[in-house]
């Protein structure tokens, strides 16, 4: 949150003091209410994939084909961002390669296909076992000297250990050794190798936004010596082609933002839309979620309003009948909230009316139902925080915890996310209810990268209840001290989660990947600890324009 500012409002002859934050306005104004989308291109770009999809193809069907070069080609496919086109193909084809039993003893597999083949296994939910790195420490447990003149080798051990699970300490010595090895020897490498060093170093492939990951793989990729012309070309065009499918979506949800008119009822609230775009696509960027997308950015802008209001402008009683309303679900309890909260309210119920009258179409009312539910509490929790910063409450760590691991949003997130996803059954949202166990490493991960993240801008505007304060005060430790804690917990979040999304699964693969999206999302918002969603400018603009407004330059074919 930024500074707050303070607003004198009357009502009902009673003077109420408001807290207003400072926030920017959007970076973005009106920009993507002028786009205009071009049909001939779509049509062209499209013909080409289709051409080049099937010739793509080809390369996976070889039965016999060499597992070296199956991997190496199924990660490249997944790293230039057009995996999605042969998913079937790519499943059918690690299943096969798995069952090969591989001798990865034999001397043919060095440092960097062991770790490719560990990393693409674990990306898929194969249980590989990482005693297959054993081959490559001496006597003493450590990694051969040898290793050290392998870039190559380490980049690719660096990027497999971060989908390490508990109890795996070759991998934690793994990414010890590889990330040290990495920083040393980065300033001495030959592009396109020292490209791929230091942007791994900064943003590990694991906890990137596949999209973005795309954008910048295609850049690199283009300077390998080895490059396959038909995968380039491929990736080019179909970025463009996904590139052009956004900017229309950003047009819906712009044109559905004006009409509703968020920024001028909601002044005190963040203006962030394309920010909550950007967030929806970090769950999903395929063409065949565009509903989902447009779902989740509209429930995104929902939720913000609903943090602000509640993080500093209503007072204790509005919020308390907010609450409740919001509990309630019925728009009889309109009269008894402030004007403000009236608006509000109103746009709210109608929004989810909305999404039942479609999704009934189809016979998944129900989804609604459970997203309802999860905005109910989340309502609560808001709530609760509301009344201790208010209050100058400092609770234990524990019960700032248990709370803020709804405040978080991500509950609510993950049951929104699946509003759009036609195959997902009533039975999965009764899972998710329960909160399983990956949920609740999500939200872990997410509440503790957003307090490290905001900790010094609350602590300006008086915020007193954070989770890095309750820590301090709980351990008698140091700020400091906390973070390196708060760091070591979102390591152990992403361990647990690791071992959700291994077979057999707990939940749909389905699920666990808008899951692992929203941590991957948070991941890369708040960067370096900064507050890439209040402050967009310092986070998130440069891959806004890299996504959305930046398309990728196409030589015509000769």
């Amino acid at each position: 949150m930024a500074p707050a500012l303070v607003e004198n409002a009357v009502n009902c002859n009673k003077e109420i003091v408001r807290l207003l934050a400072n926030f920017s306005p959007s970076l973005w104004g009106d920009h993507f209410m002028k786009y205009a989308s071009d049909t001939q291109l779509k049509q062209e770009y499209s013909k080409d994939i289709e051409v080049l999809k099937n010739e793509v193809g080809s390369m996976l069907k070889p039965s016999g084909s060499n597992i070296v070069d199956a991997l190496n080609l199924i990660d490249i496919l997944e790293r230039l961002g057009v995996s999605y086109h042969l998913e079937n193909e790519i499943e059918k084809k690690l299943e096969q390669l798995f069952n090969l039993n591989t001798n990865y003893e034999d001397e043919t597999y060095d440092l960097y296909t062991v770790a490719l083949h560990f990393r693409v296994f674990r990306q898929h939910g194969y249980r590989i076992s990482s005693d297959i790195f054993s081959k490559f420490r001496d006597g003493d447990g450590k990694f051969q000297e040898g290793l050290k003149s392998d870039p190559r080798g380490w980049l690719s051990l660096y990027e497999a250990a971060h989908l390490r699970i508990h109890g795996e300490e070759i991998l934690e010595d793994a990414l010890t050794f590889a990330t040290s090895n990495l920083k040393s020897m980065a300033q001495n490498l030959s592009s396109p190798l020292r490209k791929q060093v230091e942007h791994a170093l900064v943003q590990p492939l694991h906890f990137n936004i596949p999209r973005l990951e795309a954008r910048n793989f295609i850049s690199i990729y283009e300077e390998f010596e080895s490059k396959n012309e038909t995968l380039l070309r491929f990736a080019k065009l179909d970025f463009n082609l996904l590139q052009i499918l956004h900017k229309e979506e950003l047009l819906e949800v712009s044109r559905w933002y004006t009409e509703l008119d968020c920024a001028n009822k909601f002044p005190y609230a963040r203006d962030r839309l394309v920010e909550c775009y950007f967030w929806a696509m970090g769950l999903y960027h395929e063409p065949q979620y565009s509903r989902a997308r447009i779902i989740l950015t509209k429930t995104f802008v929902f939720v913000s309003i609903t943090d602000d209001t509640y993080d500093s402008y209503g007072t204790i009683e509005e919020l308390d009948v907010l609450t409740e309303a919001i509990d309630r679900w019925d728009i009889s309890q309109i009269d008894k909230l402030p004007d403000y909260a009236k608006l509000f309210y109103k746009d709210l119920l109608e929004l989810y009316a909305q999404f039942e009258q479609e999704l009934a179409k189809e016979g998944r009312s129900y989804a609604v139902y459970y997203a309802i539910e999860a905005l109910k509490e989340l309502a609560k929790g808001y709530n609760v925080e509301a009344k201790w910063f208010k209050e100058g409450y400092l609770p234990p760590f524990d019960e700032y915890l248990k709370n803020g691991l709804i405040t978080s949003t991500f509950y609510y997130d993950t049951m929104t996310s699946l509003l759009g996803i036609e195959s997902v059954t009533e039975e999965e949202f009764k899972l998710l209810s329960q909160k399983p166990k990956i949920v609740v490493a999500n939200l872990k991960n997410c509440r503790l990268i957003d307090d490290i993240a905001t900790y010094e801008i609350e602590k300006e505007r008086g915020q007193i209840a954070t989770g890095i304060e309750c820590y301090m005060k709980d351990n008698g430790v140091t700020k400091e001290e906390a973070m390196n804690k708060f760091d070591e917990m979102v390591t152990n979040t992403w361990k647990d989660m690791n071992e959700e999304c291994l077979m057999p699964f707990s939940n749909s693969r389905e699920v666990l990947m808008r899951i692992i999206g929203l941590s991957r999302t948070t991941n890369v918002t708040y960067k370096n600890y900064e507050d890439g969603y209040t402050m967009p400018e310092k986070v998130l603009e440069p891959h806004i324009i890299a996504l959305y407004m930046d398309s990728i330059k196409i030589p015509q074919m000769l």
